[in-house]
């Protein structure tokens, strides 16, 4: 009899250890802190969305060995059965969105952004199969689009459906959301550092140093699945970038003002391309893609593509000013086609095409009047592709980085850095231009603005605040005022009859010098919500209170007042 007690004694420490140390780590995530829990966690997500984009990077290889195993010759891309991929592509892009609700159809970065800002980072599963088979039939088929649209979106699909699975407090899953983009994005590029100043400028949009490390690990954990699946390469670092002096930056200078020009006509045609065919069906948005890129591709294989095809003709020995010009204009028209009318894709690759364009002809044009500028022109391609993306994508640090990695040449900092600061001005000032995702999510009608202090709020879970002592009773009157009066001061919650928590108070009636019981309904929310739900609850009326429960409404964990929540804001720390 006494082991048969002991052995329940020690099941009953062990379940109560168990239930402490889970009730720590939610109170540990809840907080706006660096942890070691949040690190490890992140890791782990890290792990499977770099899998993901692995698998979705080794389909894409073995598909373009088999579709591009051989050039297409100039002289015979109307013969060549795969200059008519594109109108295929179209055609099967739109079967495979036909297999999913139309509820998830909306993918990209724009929508990455769109769901991180106002809902945690929350990304349906469901849209994972839709923008992988998708996004690979572009890349696929010719479509001017890049990899890291897709790449974006399934890392952040992968570790926020985790973090959900994992019942994670909302401000982590945010922080999931973000660690899985860098993950993608550093599986994609081998570029971690570049990921994780992507991830902040283009996508947080802010800088928070509890953020930091678990994008950083994520980043990290990218770049090294990819270099032990691909091997550490460094995808541009074949390009002739030699150190320029000081005496030609002058002539940068013009270059940049000619780039800060080109990215703001890029960018308004490519808002007016999406905003015209936003209400046409899928379809025939997708044809008119698939139709013009396969005319691009007839006269001008080169623009097909992400944009390495592109790049490589820009940084070819003896490139033809005209034929480049031609180029140009033909890559600019398949990308603002493919983007504008929805192809599943990103914009990255593209923009590193045009801009290695614009950089090459800039070269060739200045080199007319300045011999001196001839042997500069890889480095000018790379200034190019720089500016283009900072200025488009108005996240110019991010780009910097990601050509320093994927060149692995320190000398384009200086020069790269010269250029993109008068071509964001002339754009952004001159010509009113601004980010092509903001752009995209004001066209598509989603949000992704959020008040500093509900954006603050946000940040730490409801588990930080609430009250862990407090009695809750069942509804019986006769007992409800002795409770209450040995309460000491503690929340007194009675769940009625019905099921409904409220809040028990007592009331003194001056005028007839009595006392009564009043019940105030009370409003639930769960363990992983964040502040800032709890302050939308009780922000109407300024007083109240509401009560946190874990699971369901059965299992009450906390109150948080009114009271409370305010001094936490007025404290400075929100």
């Amino acid at each position: 009899m006494q082991f048969k007690i002991n052995k329940a004694a020690i099941i009953h420490a062990k379940r109560a250890t168990r239930k402490y140390l889970h009730n720590e780590f939610r109170d540990k995530l809840s907080q706006a802190k660096i942890s070691v829990q949040l690190c490890a966690l992140a890791l782990l997500f890290a792990i499977i969305a770099s899998l993901v984009i692995i698998l979705f990077r080794l389909s894409l290889v073995w598909a373009e060995q088999y579709l591009h195993s051989d050039a297409i010759d100039i002289g015979t891309t109307f013969y060549d059965w795969r200059s008519y991929l594109p109108i295929l592509g179209a055609l099967l892009i739109w079967l495979l969105s036909l297999l999913g609700s139309k509820r998830y159809q909306r993918m990209g970065i724009a929508y990455v952004l769109h769901r991180f800002k106002l809902h945690y980072g929350k990304v349906p599963l469901q849209s994972a199969p839709g923008q992988f088979f998708q996004a690979l039939m572009a890349l696929m088929t010719n479509f001017s689009v890049g990899k890291e649209g897709p790449a974006i979106h399934l890392g952040a699909v992968s570790a926020s459906v985790l973090a959900e699975k994992f019942s994670l407090p909302d401000n982590s899953v945010r922080i999931m959301c973000a660690s899985g983009i860098a993950a993608g994005i550093a599986a994609i590029f081998n570029a971690p550092l570049a990921a994780v100043l992507f991830v902040f400028e283009v996508i947080v949009r802010e800088y928070k140093i509890h953020y930091f490390f678990p994008i950083m690990i994520s980043a990290i954990c990218g770049a090294v699945s990819s270099q032990l699946v691909f091997g550490n390469i460094h995808e541009y670092d074949l390009i002739n970038v030699i150190h320029i002096p000081l005496d030609h930056y002058p002539i940068l200078l013009i270059g940049g003002i000619v780039l800060g020009c080109a990215a703001a006509l890029f960018n308004f045609s490519l808002v007016k391309v999406t905003a015209t065919g936003q209400h046409w069906p899928l379809l025939y948005r997708l044809l008119i893609a698939g139709a013009i890129t396969t005319v691009v591709g007839l006269v001008m294989p080169q623009a097909l593509g992400s944009g390495d095809l592109a790049i490589t003709e820009a940084i070819s020995e003896h490139p033809s000013l005209l034929f480049l010009i031609a180029l140009l204009l033909a890559k600019m028209l398949a990308t603002v086609a493919a983007i504008g009318f929805g192809v599943p894709g990103g914009l990255i690759g593209p923009l590193y095409g045009i801009g290695a364009l614009i950089g090459a002809i800039l070269a060739l044009i200045i080199s007319l009047l300045f011999p001196s500028v001839a042997p500069y022109i890889g480095l000018y391609t790379v200034i190019g592709m720089t500016a283009m993306m900072g200025v488009c994508l108005s996240a110019p640090l991010a780009a910097l980085v990601a050509l320093l990695e994927l060149t692995n040449d320190a000398s384009i900092i200086l020069p790269a850095m010269f250029v993109t600061i008068p071509a964001y001005l002339v754009a952004y000032q001159g010509f009113n231009t601004n980010s092509m995702l903001l752009k995209q999510l004001d066209i598509m009608e989603l949000g992704y603005k959020v008040a500093p202090l509900n954006q603050g709020l946000q940040q730490k879970g409801v588990r930080v605040l609430m009250n862990k002592r407090f009695v809750i009773v069942n509804d019986d009157d006769e007992l409800l005022l002795e409770v209450l009066k040995r309460a000491a001061g503690r929340p007194v919650l009675v769940r009625n009859a019905k099921g409904v928590i409220e809040m028990l108070r007592l009331e003194i009636q001056s005028a007839e010098d009595t006392t009564t019981l009043s019940r105030q309904p009370m409003l639930g929310l769960p363990d992983s919500a964040t502040l800032n739900e709890a302050y939308e609850a009780l922000a109407p009326k300024r007083a109240g209170e509401v009560y946190i429960y874990r699971s369901d409404n059965q299992h009450v964990v906390g109150v948080i007042s009114w009271t409370n929540l305010l001094q936490e804001i007025r404290s400075g720390q929100i």
